[in-house]
């Protein structure tokens, strides 16, 4: 995720310069599943993944991918499905995609340009009520499948000194209150579900969970103060929490106290996967970790290329990365 957001917030710096800000469609390649791919998700009829310049595709086995009909060209970011059917995506221009059928074609329910931040994950309970996070802060919910999204300021994940500032901005300074609020939280880079509630990690530290699907946080004590980059809930119900340059925490009373694990790797880690028998973390430089038994063992790609995502489908591991698909058969 930390190679993800780098080129985000480059896209970010750069899309000021353009003139229309009007959505294009993305262009159909053949070398599609050869570009920079971000995010991948196995649903009921195998696998989406995500990508560069809009790219959207579609597998039933992790070898043969089949192009979607997406109406944007912006940087994706993150796909999820409630079911085999619905599904959601995000990506640059604060852009939220929907798709009724599998992944085949995408409408746009989002897109704001002139904000000029990235959304950077989506999260449905139902297929009704979602929420998607992002740069700054960035924060939209949904009670309606995505027909109507509202912005929240999330005060919750504040800091008590924050607090106090904006609420004496806000009196003394509106205009300056609400220039303040578009920056003053930190990215909020992935949410994931446990049995009972919503984890949410970013940058600075940001470990905070929630009991009412997001509508108020507590934040974590910090354990750490770099970027999270994913948390995912083990099938022990353990926690593990992974980022920046390496760094990976184990918790095995749901966010209470969190035991750093040693990582041989100070590679940054982008995702987490969740296994029967522990974890695969995928970062940068070509690098995985397997986790197990509360150990980190590493293997390193020859390419040395980015591992953004991946998802188990069978007996094979189908990678998202800086250079497209790749495929590990899992032993």
């Amino acid at each position: 995720m930390k190679f993800l957001l780098n080129i985000v917030l480059l896209c970010c710096s750069i899309s000021v310069f353009a003139n229309d800000l009007s959505p294009k469609a993305a262009v159909i390649s053949p070398r599609a599943d050869k570009t920079l791919l971000t995010d991948i998700v196995k649903t009921n009829a195998g696998l989406v993944v995500v990508g560069k310049h809009g790219v959207i595709l579609t597998s039933a086995d992790g070898e043969t991918w089949l192009q979607a009909a997406v109406p944007v060209q912006t940087l994706l970011t993150s796909v999820f499905f409630i079911d085999a059917e619905h599904g959601w995506a995000t990506g640059h221009d604060a852009t939220i995609l929907a798709t009724q059928d599998g992944g085949l074609t995408w409408q746009i329910q989002h897109n704001q340009p002139e904000l000029d931040k990235p959304l950077l994950d989506i999260l449905f309970k139902d297929k009704s009520n979602g929420i998607a996070i992002g740069a700054y802060g960035l924060f939209y919910r949904t009670r309606d499948g995505g027909m109507h999204w509202q912005s929240e300021f999330q005060t919750s994940l504040l800091f008590d000194e924050d607090k106090d500032f904006l609420a004496e901005l806000k009196e003394t300074n509106p205009e300056g209150y609400l220039n303040e609020i578009q920056a003053i939280l930190p990215h909020l880079n992935q949410v994931t579900a446990t049995k009972d509630q919503l984890i949410m990690v970013g940058e600075q530290g940001l470990l905070a969970t929630s009991l009412d699907f997001g509508i108020t946080w507590e934040r974590l004590d910090e354990i750490y103060p770099g970027s999270f980059f994913d948390v995912k809930e083990l099938i022990n119900g353990d926690w593990l929490a992974a980022g920046l340059r390496g760094n990976v925490f184990l918790s095995t009373d749901q966010g209470e106290n969190w035991q750093s694990l040693d990582n041989s790797s100070h590679a940054t880690i982008n995702k987490i996967i969740v296994t029967n028998t522990g974890a695969l973390l995928l970062a940068n430089n070509g690098v995985m970790v397997h986790y197990v038994e509360n150990q980190l063992k590493v293997k390193q790609f020859h390419d040395a290329k980015a591992l953004v995502s991946g998802a188990i489908l069978g007996n094979k591991l189908v990678l998202a990365s800086e250079v497209g698909i790749k495929l590990e058969e899992l032993k």
